[in-house]
């Protein structure tokens, strides 16, 4: 089977997999993220098969939507994959990706480094900042039914990995807890460049949504 064959099977499968989920992590999610790591991987050295495999599966059953549990996207990825008769060194390259590229809170060391997962990963966070950003984090926000903002809770900066996956705070404070925080993690030249652009098109827009809050404008 050719890459491309590959890839198109793959796409395919990603598809009718999150046919039904949530609007921040369905295909459309994964089309963007995947697009992102095209554009990010033309000007790196890196094995085109694993990043764009990594892409298209890294979110096949998000773990926020399989209460926590971390490992059922690397197992449906690797059966999907080998189902393809993927090479071995390939899939298990992915699934060092897929089961390292989420933030989790920003305070655990990252235990596997790769530079198809430094794409890979940049292109995830490209997509969680800027205007989709924002509007991904309200959808997610509304799809829990959590506060839109709230003055008297304050952000929480120092999070267990346990405590961020655990969290119910308003969705204004997910911004300090982790989407302000993407633009200095990001890996890639490229990803680093858009990064900037996107960071502070969030710093308007809050800069403006506390406007309104207080009945500035």
């Amino acid at each position: 089977m050719t890459e491309n064959e590959i890839i198109e099977k793959t796409i395919s499968f990603v598809k009718e997999t999150l046919k039904d989920a949530e609007g921040g992590h369905d295909w459309f999610h994964i089309e963007r993220v995947f697009k992102n790591t095209q554009l990010i991987a033309a000007s790196e050295s890196v094995d085109s098969l694993v990043v764009f495999l990594g892409a298209l599966l890294h979110d096949i059953a998000d773990s926020k939507f399989h209460n926590g549990d971390e490992t059922v996207g690397p197992k449906v990825a690797r059966a999907f994959m080998e189902q393809l008769e993927v090479k071995k060194e390939i899939v298990d390259h992915v699934v060092l990706i897929i089961e390292h590229i989420s933030f989790k809170g920003g305070n655990n060391k990252q235990l596997f480094k790769s530079p198809e997962l430094d794409v890979v990963q940049d292109a995830d966070r490209l997509d969680a900042i800027g205007a989709i950003g924002i509007a991904r984090c309200f959808n997610y926000g509304g799809f829990k039914n959590r506060a839109l903002y709230d003055p008297a809770i304050a952000p929480k900066l120092d999070m267990t990995k346990e405590e961020y996956k655990a969290s119910t705070a308003p969705t204004i404070n997910h911004f300090y807890e982790k989407l302000l925080l993407l633009k200095d993690r990001m890996n890639t030249t490229t990803g680093k460049k858009i990064a900037e652009e996107r960071h502070a098109f969030m710093e308007t827009f809050l800069k403006q949504f506390y406007a309104e809050w207080n009945g500035e404008v």
